[in-house]
């Protein structure tokens, strides 16, 4: 709301008058002239002529340096450069009245509240639209914002419902206001090139404590966050933007870009949705991320898996391993320069082939994996000295020590040079002749 629509609504709820000279009271006198120059200037104001209105004022002050009516020309300059958006000289013009308080400025019961109001609001509609604003501008937008927050004095004729329905016009230009000056400082470090992160996530830290609920601040905090690599911390934020206010304080016309934007960051470092809905309820509770918190990256949670599936299966990971180098490009150079004639520590497979059947020389080792797929393939021979003396039995698990001696990458064998005594879980039985053929001659 502009203040010009707010003296607006203060006129019809009976509240202010536009400013305009009038008659002096007993107590204030006009000199000769002066009267003439107070009107063109409120005459100016009233119309929108805001960059004239300044120029009348300013050979008011000149000719008239002293006058009984400074508090009503100084109320003209507030209105004039908030209307000429010159807003640091708004703030400054109207400082001596804050730092007075309106209420002491503006006495009279009647007209008095009207124009204390329209001083505020002139103050906390300029300094949001100060880039930079100096220490003493900041604290005088500070107070005008909280006074206004906090008015409740009833101009004196006018109806317990008019004044409830002008107060309701207060609060949001005020908390704009405050929510403003405790996110400049933040704003200010993120505008810097390079950006100054770490002083910007110590700002907005400070702002959110000081205004828990405001989600612009939660949000932008993220961003400093982000852009430190903060990641855990960030999506906290995020998240919490997206679950309290979407809007952002009314913003961002559509929430949905936001929420959207909070579930993406947190699925591109957790690498699913996993946990997503347990930390939209966790960031209800607090505006900062507790102690220790950390969600767990895509990678990390890979580590773990591998490192719990290399504990449960240290000698299916161990093959998985040697697989892989003999597999890769380099396969043969790892093979003749670190696998050949090594020790390679017990290892463990399923027998599904022996050659020859009985007496065998070669046994033939699948090692399938946990969630593999149609029948096993030999991956891995056995090369015995001395051969079996009976015939192994196919499909049992067994376990071995031995010295890999040759390698072929397609298809893809593993040659290892080994013994019966090396072999655990190997059963061999007595090779049992085959029944003569009916009719065949004995010797």
């Amino acid at each position: 709301m502009t203040t010009a629509a707010l003296a607006g609504l203060l006129v019809a709820a009976g509240l202010v008058q536009v400013a305009g000279a009038q008659s002096a009271p007993a107590e204030k006198k006009y000199k000769d002239g002066e009267f003439d120059i107070y009107s063109a200037a409120a005459n100016d104001v009233k119309g929108g002529n805001f960059a004239q209105a300044i120029k009348d004022l300013d050979t008011w002050k000149q000719k008239f340096a002293e006058t009984d009516f400074k508090t009503e020309r100084q109320t003209l300059y507030i209105m004039a450069y908030s209307g000429a958006q010159q807003f640091d000289k708004a703030v400054d013009a109207a400082a001596p009245m804050i730092n007075a308080g309106v209420d002491t400025v503006f006495p009279d019961p009647k007209d008095g509240p009207g124009q204390a109001i329209r001083v505020l609001f002139a103050v906390v509609t300029s300094i949001v639209r100060i880039p930079n604003p100096s220490a003493d501008q900041l604290a005088i937008g500070d107070k005008a914002a909280h006074q206004l927050l906090d008015y409740n004095r009833k101009p004196a004729g006018v109806s317990d419902t008019d004044w409830a329905n002008a107060r309701t016009q207060l609060p949001p230009p005020a908390k704009a206001a405050l929510l403003y000056i405790a996110m400049l400082p933040g704003n200010q470090a993120m505008a810097k090139t390079p950006k100054d992160c770490p002083a910007a996530e110590a700002a907005y830290s400070k702002a959110l404590g000081d205004y828990p609920d405001q989600t612009a601040i939660s949000y932008n905090l993220a961003l400093a966050l982000s852009c430190q690599r903060k990641n855990s911390e960030a999506v906290y934020e995020f998240q919490r933007s997206a679950v309290l206010d979407a809007t952002l304080g009314g913003t961002q016309p559509d929430p949905g870009k936001i929420k959207t934007f909070a579930d993406n960051a947190y699925t591109k470092v957790h690498g699913a949705d996993e946990g997503l809905a347990q930390l939209k309820d966790q960031v209800k509770l607090a505006p900062l991320w507790p102690a220790g918190f950390h969600i767990k990256t895509a990678t990390e949670i890979a580590e773990e898996k591998q490192k719990e599936f290399e504990q449960s299966n240290p000698q299916l990971s161990m093959w998985m391993k040697i697989k892989a180098a003999l597999s890769d490009n380099d396969g043969a150079t790892y093979f003749e320069s670190s696998l050949k004639g090594a020790a390679v520590p017990k290892l463990k497979g399923v027998l599904i082939d022996a050659k020859p059947a009985c007496k065998s020389t070669t046994l033939l080792i699948a090692v399938p994996l946990p969630d593999a797929q149609g029948a096993p393939v030999a991956e891995i021979a056995l090369k015995l000295d001395p051969p079996l003396t009976g015939r192994p039995a196919l499909n049992t698990e067994v376990q071995w020590e031995g010295v890999p001696g040759a390698f072929t990458p397609s298809p893809f064998l593993l040659t290892m040079d080994t013994e019966k005594a090396q072999i655990e879980g190997l059963k061999v039985t007595p090779c049992v002749a085959a029944p003569a053929r009916p009719g065949a001659k004995r010797k």
